[in-house]
C-alpha cells in the first residue's frame, strides 16, 4: 500500500497547547492514534470557538465529518505538550477540509500532520446543505490553506 502524502500550508491562522495525558497512551507506552482524533476534535472546537462559532451552529449549519487522515511523524508520551496549528482548506459546494500540525511545544518536533473532511449538515432535517456565506467569508484566500 502507497503511504499517503499530506502537505500542509505554510501558515495557520490558529493554534491551541494540549497536553498528552495518561489517558491517551496505548501499550507501546505513546500516544495512541484513537487519542491524537480525539485531540485534533479538540482543536477543532478550539478554532470554531476562536471565530464564535460551534460544531453544531456555524452561521445556522452544523458539520458532520465525512473523513480523516493521519500522517504520523513521530511519537508523543505522556506529559508532553503539543501545539495543534488549523487552518481550513479545499472548500467546494457542501464542505472543506480541516488541516492540522501537531509538534511537540518544547523541541518543535513534528508529530503528525492531519485532515478532517467536513460537510456542512442540518441536523433538524438530516441532510447535507451548502457551506454558510458567512463562514466562507471569514476565510478569504489568504487564510485559506493553498
Amino acid at each position: 500500500m502507497a503511504r499517503i502524502k499530506l502537505d500542509l500550508p505554510g501558515r495557520f491562522p490558529f493554534s491551541t497547547e494540549l497536553r498528552v495525558r495518561i489517558t491517551d497512551v496505548n501499550y507501546g507506552g505513546h500516544m495512541g492514534n484513537d487519542a491524537l482524533l480525539g485531540l485534533l476534535h479538540e482543536a477543532r472546537v478550539q478554532f470554531l470557538a476562536h471565530y464564535g462559532l460551534s460544531e453544531l451552529d456555524i452561521c445556522g449549519a452544523g458539520i458532520i465529518m465525512a473523513d480523516s487522515v493521519i500522517v504520523y511523524k513521530s511519537e508523543a508520551f505522556p506529559g508532553e505538550l503539543l501545539e495543534l496549528a488549523v487552518g481550513v482548506a479545499d472548500f467546494n459546494k457542501y464542505g472543506c477540509d480541516f488541516i492540522y500540525r501537531v509538534t511537540e511545544k518544547t523541541s518543535g518536533r513534528e508529530v503528525a500532520r492531519a485532515k478532517t473532511g467536513i460537510v456542512f449538515f442540518d441536523y433538524q432535517r438530516r441532510v447535507i446543505q451548502k457551506v454558510p456565506q458567512p463562514f466562507l467569508d471569514l476565510f478569504p484566500p489568504d487564510v485559506v490553506a493553498a
